[in-house]
This record gives C-alpha cells, sequence and structure tokens, in this order.
C-alpha cells in the first residue's frame, strides 16, 4: 500500500515548489531571469535557423537548442514534483505549453532519421514555445516587483499580440517556405502576417498553398477576437478607477461614483464615505 511522504520528503518538495514560484529571495530572483533569458533564447534559435547560415553555425545553434530543452525538461520535472497536485499541475495549460515547446527538439534526438527539417509538424509545434513567456504574467509579482493590475493586464494585452504575430507567422513560414519563394525566411512570414492581420494587404505576398490561406484566415478571425477581448478588459478596469465599490441594496447596481448620494440607477439613498476636501 502507498505511504505518505516523510517530511523531509514533504519538506524537499515544498522547497522546490517555493523556489519555482518565488520571485523575492535572491535565489528565487536568479531562477526568474535566468528562465526569462533562456525563454528569449530559446525563440530566437527558433528565428535564426529559418535563415541560411553555415553549417558550423546550424550545428551550434542545435546544441543550443537541445541544451536549452534539457533545462526546461528538468524543469518541467521538478514543477511536477513540487506540486501538491501532479495531475493538476500536468494539465495545467503553462504546463501543457513547456511539454509542447520542448517536444520537437527530444523528438528529433529520440526518432532515428528524424530532422526538423524534415518532418512539418515538428516545425510547426516549435513556433508553440512562445506560449512560455504566458508562464511570466501568472500573478503581478516579478522579480524586479509587484504591478499593478492594469499594467499586468496591459503586459498580457502587449504578449498576446506578439505572442499571435510570432505563432501564425511561424505557421505561416512552416505551410509556405517550401513552395513559396517570397517566404524565405521567418522574417518574411513575420512581415506578412503583420500585414494581413491590420488589414492593409499590400499583396506583395500571398499565400501559395492551403494551409498558407487556413492560417491567414484564422490569424485574422483570432486576431478580431482575441486582441479586443483583451484590450476592453483594459478599458473596463480604466474605466472604473474613479468608482467605488457599493452596492446599491434597492436594484444591486454596484461602481458608484465617489460622490454619489444616491443611485444613478433607481434613485434609492446609499451610504458612502466621501471626503470633502476631494
Amino acid at each position: 500500500m502507498p505511504t505518505d511522504p516523510s517530511p523531509t520528503q514533504r519538506d524537499r518538495r515544498e522547497l522546490v515548489r517555493f523556489y519555482l514560484l518565488d520571485h523575492r529571495t535572491p535565489l528565487g530572483k536568479a531562477i526568474d531571469i535566468a528562465l526569462l533569458a533562456l525563454n528569449l533564447v530559446f525563440v530566437v534559435v527558433f528565428v535564426a535557423e529559418t535563415y541560411p547560415l553555415s553549417a558550423a553555425l546550424q550545428a551550434t545553434l542545435w546544441r543550443f537548442e537541445v541544451a536549452i530543452a534539457s533545462v526546461f525538461l528538468v524543469e518541467y520535472v521538478l514543477r511536477l514534483y513540487g506540486a501538491r497536485n501532479r495531475l493538476a499541475e500536468a494539465a495545467d495549460p503553462y504546463t501543457v505549453a513547456d511539454v509542447l515547446a520542448i517536444l520537437p527538439t527530444f523528438l528529433v534526438l529520440v526518432v532515428p532519421g528524424a530532422t526538423i527539417a524534415n518532418v512539418g509538424f515538428l516545425r510547426a509545434i516549435r513556433v508553440l514555445r512562445a506560449l512560455r513567456f504566458y508562464r511570466f504574467t501568472q500573478d503581478a509579482e516579478f522579480f524586479f516587483g509587484t504591478v499593478s493590475d492594469n499594467a499586468l493586464r496591459a503586459l498580457k494585452l502587449l504578449l498576446t499580440v506578439l505572442v499571435l504575430l510570432f505563432v501564425f507567422a511561424g505557421l505561416f513560414y512552416s505551410a509556405e517556405h517550401a513552395a513559396n519563394p517570397e517566404v524565405s525566411t521567418f522574417g518574411d512570414a513575420f512581415y506578412y502576417v503583420v500585414v494581413a492581420l491590420s488589414t492593409v494587404g499590400f499583396g506583395d505576398i500571398i499565400p501559395y498553398t492551403a494551409a498558407g490561406r487556413w492560417v491567414t484566415v484564422a490569424a485574422i478571425l483570432i486576431g478580431i477576437i482575441v486582441i479586443p477581448w483583451q484590450a476592453s478588459k483594459i478599458v473596463r478596469e480604466w474605466s472604473r478607477r474613479d468608482k467605488v465599490d457599493v452596492t446599491c441594496p434597492n436594484c444591486g447596481l454596484s461602481a458608484h461614483d465617489r460622490d454619489a448620494s444616491h443611485c444613478k440607477a433607481c434613485g434609492h439613498v446609499i451610504y458612502q464615505e466621501a471626503d470633502s476636501s476631494e
């Protein structure tokens, strides 16, 4: 029969969990900064490998990719080890994104003859490594301090826009670069996605493949839905900055003006303190 972990095991797991979540201690800050830097390098390696490079530089970038993916694999194992509910941690969207980010690299290592270049879906999955950045916006605490809720929402909006551009540029590159002479690098694909999402449509780059057309359609639809939805949260919060969270006992309306004495919906008297000097 399974036994409860010993106090030493529990303490070790709590310690691992603490430092993976911590943003205040020197070690917690160092882990945060290191993971953020490795995320950036991981993304840069993917972009760099779409450009014509010497064989020696390609080999160096591949070693970088394997080394960083190995670090992220260790991080993934430690997160599961330190989690209070390992099943919930494994099913967490951030954790799933972590696995998808490193999956192509390790598939190439364990499957004989497989390469990123000749297995199309591996190229497509690699763009999802950008989703790892969302882990850094789980809460308002960062290694440099705590930000306001509005600043965190603005950061998430900016990150959403950048991730959408990056992911769909990567998918468009994966679908088009072999068939479309106008899409030879990630930069070409990124330019096309920006032009498509902004509805400018210069027409200098057009999709040649069915997959490229579907990526374009998905990018535009998701951009239309997700970006305004994120932006509306920020606008809603900004519009409530000068409101007081007082609920009318008659009609239930909340968020009244600071100097309001009556409910603006039903006229019922509401009692709230106001500073006459304001």
